[in-house]
């Protein structure tokens, strides 16, 4: 198992009054502490017996005030009663923090450019260690797999608390997975990481710490999913489970005294029907009842909970039933609130940037922004780091076009590799990326794994103008009034619609691309959307070419098999071919057949999540996946490139990220928690 232990970074040191009797050990400085089973963290008495002491705890000096504005917290109990009796002690990178203070981010909208934020207070049962490799512990204290990885084990911690001090048990993950995701009432369909195969798990649990996933095939990479993906499998069923007709009787009754239309209204108001954990509150869908409802929003178990959410913004506070310590016992997180404001035009989230006025960004920042970052640095008192992105921009041809002559022609495959091969991926590098980025195609996962063919990034991804001419016209696609773009065969324009999302993929890129294409004789209109409405036509198939970006490493796609299965991807992702996943929703009563190979690609996705890594049918069927998904262009790739983050230099122990990537769920790896601002 890797371990990493960082040095040359200086400590920030606090008066030694301020700890408790253990010492104040730091990544940068472990003062002679041995590191324990995982990476940067110990269980409780592990770290007791490392360091020889016995832990006394502290809680932020604001918390009751902090606690008050949570609606519906009642008075809170000694800290002893609110943390786990076997919290997790968390080890910050340079320096043991002070309480208090305000963490000021941005996001696009609700909903959209908001997963950089949610990663801040983000819990699982696991989460990658910021080498990108090792699982470790989080809201699960272990786990263990039987021998042919269809029976996954979790303890968890006796003690755990919801934010509102009721018990987090493993009721709570059974009622997540048979009362949320099998209820057709809340998803019409089980989503494909509760699956093995398209059949369901089945969960057991023996007493209130104990968690069994029954699969009914192997699956070993359904940790690593836990570890990555933004869903999060418990919910609060004393809560939630008021509203569910099968958790409670007077569910309906329950729901309609506080204005609801029945549960599952009340359900989906609180929680949502898409598992994004970001779902807005009674609060903003229901703004005439926020008075008569028990809570603004359902509890949680992540470090911070919302107070208030409005069009403009949401703001929150610290967790106190939070179930993490630092070495010294100061129960974390270090920061008392954070405050999330909304802007969508780019412009103006670099202004608020460059004057200093935000404490960390991500998401939704390009490379073609860094020069101006870059040179703002002293002014906005800030840090640029540049990281390579895992994602590529990519764009799909809608193969199942409502407009049945623009599917007849993006659902042929000349026409796709015509398009390829009609973008100058070289200066598109050059131009919108600084030279920084490596032209390639998509091929799905990346990095490559050794059972991918390096030569797949080459494959129609070579500039040739001349070759694009002669497929279309060989397809029909001739311009027929003289203008200098061609038309359908039928005679009729055809012009793309190109619209996107600066949160998705880069202006420039689009307008490139475009440029392009219109080179060989295809007319396009450029227009810039919100996320929200880019994502609202995409599922109502309305998009011409989708663009967002797109890929994921190994380690994920072994738990997550949606970029292989129509639509190939998420709500919040690059999908295509919608009709095809309404084909195979449907068990092919609806929607459009896909074709052979794409059928296939679903047959192969189950058995290499199923295979043993490294066997012979987990080699083979990788490298028939990643041909496939390549050959058959249904995504277009660009140029991989990296990326910019920023952080306030008053914000102490951020640490260097590996990678600009919403894949490892952005800084989920990097323990936010111990964040705190040196103000």
């Amino acid at each position: 198992m890797k371990r990493i232990l960082l040095s040359g970074v200086a400590f920030i040191g606090l008066p030694a009054a301020a700890f408790a009797n253990c010492p104040p050990v730091t990544v940068a400085d472990m003062q002679g502490v041995a590191a324990g089973e995982f990476p940067q963290q110990f269980e409780l008495a592990e770290f007791q017996e490392a360091a020889g002491c016995t832990m006394e705890f502290s809680a932020n000096p604001e918390i009751e005030a902090l606690n008050a504005q949570i609606k519906g917290n009642g008075d809170l109990p000694p800290l002893t009663d609110r943390i786990p009796s076997e919290p997790l002690v968390v080890v910050p990178y340079d320096a043991v923090g002070k309480y208090g203070g305000e963490l000021n981010v941005l996001s696009n909208a609700t909903e959209a450019g908001t997963s950089d934020f949610l990663s801040v207070r983000h819990v699982s049962f696991v989460r990658y260690s910021d080498d990108l490799q090792t699982i470790v512990p989080n809201v699960a204290k272990s786990w263990s797999w039987n021998d042919d990885f269809t029976q996954l084990t979790l303890k968890l911690r006796e003690g755990h608390k919801w934010s509102d001090g009721a018990p987090f048990t493993s009721a709570d993950v059974a009622f997540y997975h048979d009362n949320l995701m099998l209820d057709t009432n809340i998803f019409e369909t089980p989503k494909d990481y509760i699956t093995v195969g398209g059949e369901t798990m089945t969960v057991e649990t023996p007493d209130d710490t104990t968690v069994i996933f029954n699969l009914p095939g192997p699956k070993p990479g359904l940790i690593a999913h836990f570890a990555t993906h933004y869903s999060q499998p418990f919910q609060p069923k004393h809560f939630l489970g008021q509203f569910h007709p099968d958790i409670d009787p007077n569910a309906d009754a329950n729901a309609q005294a506080l204005g609801f239309e029945n549960g599952y209204d009340a359900i989906k108001a609180y929680y949502g029907n898409s598992d994004w954990t970001d779902t807005p509150t009674p609060m903003l869908s229901k703004p005439d009842l926020v008075d008569g409802l028990p809570k603004a929003t359902y509890p949680t178990l992540e470090s911070h909970i919302y107070i208030s959410d409005t069009t403009e913004g949401r703001r929150l506070v610290a967790n106190p039933y939070f179930f993490q310590v630092d070495p010294t016992g100061q129960q974390l997180p270090y920061i008392s609130t954070q405050d999330e404001v909304y802007i969508n035009d780019n412009e103006v989230r670099l202004l608020k940037i460059v004057n200093g006025e935000v404490d960390y960004k991500s998401q939704s920042l390009q490379l073609a922004s860094a020069p101006i970052l870059l040179e703002a640095q002293e002014k906005g008192d800030y840090t640029v780091h540049l990281k390579p992105e895992i994602t590529i921009g990519a764009f799909g041809f809608n193969v199942t076009h409502e407009d049945e002559a623009k599917r007849a022609v993006f659902g042929d495959l000349s026409f796709r590799e015509a398009m390829s091969v009609a973008i100058n991926r070289e200066e598109l590098n050059e131009i919108a990326f600084f030279g920084q980025g490596n032209p390639q195609q998509y091929v799905g996962f990346s990095p490559l794994p050794d059972f991918v063919d390096p030569s797949l990034h080459d494959h129609m991804a070579q500039y040739d103008p001349d070759m694009a001419k002669a497929k279309l016209d060989a397809l029909g696609l001739a311009d027929t009034d003289g203008d200098g773009m061609r038309e359908l065969p039928n005679g009729e324009k055809l012009v793309l619609n190109l619209n996107f999302s600066t949160q998705g993929i880069a202006g420039q890129t689009v307008e490139l691309v475009s440029q392009y294409w219109r080179d060989v004789g295809i007319d396009s209109v450029v227009k810039e959307v919100t996320p929200d409405e880019y994502r609202s036509a995409q599922s109502s198939n309305k998009l011409d070419v989708s663009m967002w970006r797109k890929s994921q490493p190994l380690a994920i796609v072994l738990g997550n098999n949606e970029l292989w299965v129509p639509p190939y991807e998420n709500y919040f992702g690059n999908r295509n071919a919608m009709l095809w996943a309404e084909w195979v929703d449907s068990g092919g009563s609806a929607g459009v057949e896909p074709p052979a190979w794409a059928k296939e690609m679903m047959e192969d996705i189950n058995t290499l999540q199923s295979a043993a890594a490294g066997s012979d049918v987990f080699v083979e069927t990788g490298a028939k996946m990643a041909e496939a998904m390549t050959k058959n262009l249904l995504f277009i790739g660009t140029v991989n490139a990296p990326a910019p983050m920023i952080h306030r230099n008053n914000l102490i122990n951020f640490t260097e990220m590996q990678t600009h990537s919403y894949e490892y769920y952005r800084t989920y790896p990097y323990r936010a928690t111990q964040w705190w601002l040196d103000e």
